[in-house]
């Protein structure tokens, strides 16, 4: 099976977990591709001034793979500066969020993994 982006559709999120602005979801698979095994396979994009705020994951974890962008990344209680080509980590029962710092947008791919 093959999709082509005009295949999917882009999904607009307002104040994601209680962040600024919106967030931009591309589903990359559906819940029958992931077979249960995976919460979400999607390209992301924050565009400047936007953030996705701080939430949490239980049952599951959470990774972001940046492509394009800068921005701040919080984990748990710390923040780190992120940018493209860095890979984050929220483990199961932990937090996290991400900022737009930059200019430009932020685009990552996410993925969620169930336990």
């Amino acid at each position: 099976m093959m999709t082509s982006q005009s295949d999917r559709q882009v999904e607009k999120v307002e104040q994601m977990a209680g962040g600024k602005g919106h967030v931009l979801i591309e589903r990359l698979l559906n819940a029958e591709q992931l077979d249960g095994k995976c919460g979400m396979y999607a390209h992301v994009t924050l565009e400047p001034g936007c953030t996705l705020g701080v939430h949490g994951h239980t049952g599951e974890t959470e990774t972001y793979y940046l492509l394009s962008g800068e921005g701040l990344y919080h984990d748990n209680d710390q923040s780190y500066p992120v940018k493209a080509g860095d890979v984050t980590f929220c483990a199961d029962g932990g937090t996290h969020g991400l900022d737009n710092t930059g200019d430009s947008d932020l685009t990552f791919m996410a993925l969620i993994i169930k336990k």
